[in-house]
């Protein structure tokens, strides 16, 4: 299935969670799906975004699944990686501010603990999100640019970008 399918089903899932369990739950299945969504565009995604992928691919999974969970596993494309990796980026976020919410409520250790190790996860697998996006930002930006009259190419020249 689509990544964007995929991560709105989850959008979908984590609004219709009813206990603090359910939205634990959740907030795996995203991170797994972000694992997902880095480990296939570290393979086959745009060279400027495959190690940035990889580390993605690389953040926490929840322990009960091994590798990926339920929603990862039926992962079969990415079609368009800025689309994909910004509704990525807005299912974290969300996913995020429900553990907050869920931690901030709980009496019970065990639950807060759990909230905190996903929160955690989601964290760091949104700031490779955004990295990934700020790439693919300044490479449309260089292949936008008009060409270089003096010096007969597009951009700056070399150096760092």
């Amino acid at each position: 299935m689509e990544a964007e399918r995929l991560i709105a089903a989850g959008r979908h899932a984590l609004a219709g969670s009813g206990t603090a369990q359910d939205i634990v739950a959740e907030a795996w299945q995203a991170q797994a799906l972000a694992q997902a969504i880095g480990s296939h565009l570290a393979l086959c995604g745009p060279m400027e975004l495959r190690g940035e992928a990889r580390g993605l691919s690389e953040i926490g999974e929840y322990p009960a699944w091994g590798a990926g969970g339920p929603r990862a596993a039926q992962l079969t494309e990415v079609g368009d990686p800025v689309a994909a990796l910004t509704a990525l980026g807005a299912l974290l976020g969300e996913v995020g501010i429900a553990l907050v919410g869920v931690a901030c409520a709980t009496d019970e250790e065990g639950l807060y603990w759990q909230c905190i190790e996903a929160i955690d996860a989601v964290d760091e697998s949104n700031d490779r999100v955004g990295g990934m996006l700020r790439r693919l930002a300044v490479r449309d930006r260089e292949r936008t640019r008009p060409p270089d009259p003096a010096r007969g190419r597009a951009g700056p020249g070399p150096g760092p970008v």
